[in-house]
C-alpha cells in the first residue's frame, strides 16, 4: 500500500452480540459525515462480520450501514445458533461424557456447545459467492480502494499463534512469534472462526488447521491496522470503563459461580486489550512529538479515537434475560447467571431483538456525543 498517502483505518473488536453498539455508532457516523471513507477495515470477533460487511458493499456510508442496521435490529438467538432442547441436551451429554471418559476412545468428539450452522446460513446469505468464489463485492471494493485492505483476525489453535488474514494490493506482510498476516481471499469461514467464541463456539477449519476467536490472544488489536500503514484510526469497542465506585461494588456474594467466572474472563479476553493497546499508542505518539520527523526512524504519529459504550452493556443484558428462548435459558442459568449481578458472558450470547436496538441506540447517542472529535479525526 502506498506509504505516503494518509489512510484512515476503523477498528471493530469482539463481543458477541455486543457488536450490535458498533452499527449504532456508524450510524452517527453515517448521518455526520455520509460521505466518510476508510482506507482500512479491521475486525475481530463479532467485529468481523460488520467489517467484512462494510467493505463488501458500495454506495454511500450512509446506506451501507442502514444494510447493516437493518441486519442486527431483528436478529435472534435462532438466527446464530441451533437451539432445540434436544441439541442442547445432546451437546450437554456429550461434553459430560467426555470429561468422566478418562480419554476414552469411544467418547463423543465434542465441538461446541451450541451448533451454529444457523449463523452459517446467515453469513453465507449476507456474503454471496461471485463467480471467482470470492465474497461477492470484496475484491471489487478493494480494486476500487474503497477500502484498500480489509483484515480478519483468527486465533490458529493447532499452533496457538494469532493469525490476521488480508485481503488487499501491493500489501508488506508481517510476522512475530505469536502473531503473523496471511495474504488471503477472505470467506465465510475466516469470519465464523473470528466470531467462534471458545468453547460455546465450534472452531472453524481455515487451511488446514482449525481457528477461534481471534480476540483470545490479540493482545494489540490496533496492531493490523498500523501493519497496514494506518495514519488516522477510529476504533469502536464494546467495553464500558467503570467508575471507582461501580468497580468496588460485588458481583456475587459467595462461591463465584461459572458465569461470573466466564464474564471476567470474557473481559479480559475481548473487552480490556484495547484500552492498554490505546495506551501504548498515546505513549508512542507523546514520545515521537517529542522527535523532529528526520529522528523518527520510519515510526509515525497515527491520530486515534476509541468509542466506548457510556453504558454498561453487561448490565443491560441482565434485563432482557427472560426473553431468552427457554431452552437457551435454561442453559445459560445452569451456569449461575442469576447467582450474579455480572452480566458480561450473558451479554455476548443475548441475541434479542429488544437488546440488541437498544446497544444501537446508545452507540448511535454515543457517536452523537462524540461528534466533534469523530468529525476531526476523518475529515482531515
Amino acid at each position: 500500500m502506498n506509504a505516503e498517502k494518509p489512510l484512515c483505518a476503523l477498528v471493530l473488536t469482539g463481543g458477541g452480540a455486543r457488536a450490535a453498539y458498533q452499527v449504532g455508532v456508524l450510524r452517527a457516523i453515517a448521518r455526520h459525515l455520509p460521505d466518510a471513507k476508510f482506507d482500512i477495515i479491521t475486525g475481530v470477533s463479532a467485529g468481523a462480520i460488520n467489517a467484512v460487511f462494510l467493505a463488501s458493499r458500495s454506495g454511500p456510508l450512509r446506506e451501507i450501514v442502514e444494510q447493516l442496521n437493518s441486519v442486527w435490529r431483528v436478529l435472534s438467538v435462532a438466527d446464530v445458533m441451533r437451539i432445540d432442547t434436544r441439541v442442547l441436551v445432546r451437546n450437554v451429554i456429550a461434553w459430560g461424557t467426555k470429561l468422566i471418559s478418562g480419554g476414552a476412545p469411544v467418547a463423543p468428539r465434542v465441538h461446541g456447545l451450541v451448533d451454529t450452522a444457523p449463523l452459517r446460513k446467515l453469513l453465507e446469505r449476507l456474503f454471496p459467492l461471485n463467480a471467482g468464489g470470492q465474497i461477492a463485492g470484496l475484491a471489487e471494493s478493494i480494486a476500487r480502494h474503497d477500502p484498500s485492505a480489509v483484515a480478519v483476525t483468527t486465533l490458529d489453535y493447532t499452533t496457538g499463534r494469532t493469525v490476521t488474514w488480508v485481503e488487499g494490493p501491493d500489501i508488506q506482510m508481517w510476522e512475530r512469534p505469536l502473531r503473523r498476516s496471511v495474504l488471503a481471499k477472505i470467506s465465510v469461514d475466516h469470519v465464523m472462526a473470528s466470531a467462534a467464541l471458545p468453547i460455546i463456539f465450534p472452531a472453524v477449519k481455515v487451511e488446514r488447521h482449525y481457528h477461534g476467536d481471534g480476540g483470545i490472544r490479540l493482545s494489540a488489536p490496533l496492531a493490523p491496522a498500523l501493519h497496514l500503514g494506518a495514519t488516522r484510526m477510529l476504533a469502536i469497542s464494546t467495553h464500558y470503563e467503570k467508575t471507582f465506585s461501580e468497580a468496588d461494588e460485588p458481583q456475587t456474594i459467595g462461591y463465584p459461580p461459572l458465569a461470573q467466572i466466564l464474564g471476567q474472563l470474557a473481559n479480559s479476553v475481548f473487552l480490556d486489550v484495547m484500552d492498554e493497546d490505546a495506551i501504548r499508542l498515546q505513549r508512542s505518539n507523546d514520545f515521537l512529538r517529542e522527535l523532529p520527523p528526520q529522528r523518527r526512524h520510519g515510526f509515525r504519529i497515527v491520530d486515534f479515537a476509541n468509542i466506548r459504550p457510556s453504558e454498561d452493556l453487561g448490565n443491560l443484558a441482565a434485563g432482557y434475560e427472560p426473553q431468552l428462548p427457554r431452552s437457551f435459558r435454561f442453559l445459560t442459568r445452569s451456569l449461575g447467571t442469576r447467582e450474579t449481578s455480572n452480566a458480561d458472558f450473558l451479554s455476548l450470547l443475548m441475541f434479542v431483538p429488544e437488546y440488541l436496538r437498544k446497544l444501537i441506540d446508545v452507540g448511535e447517542a454515543d457517536g452523537d456525543a462524540r461528534k466533534d472529535e469523530i468529525v476531526k479525526l476523518l475529515a482531515t
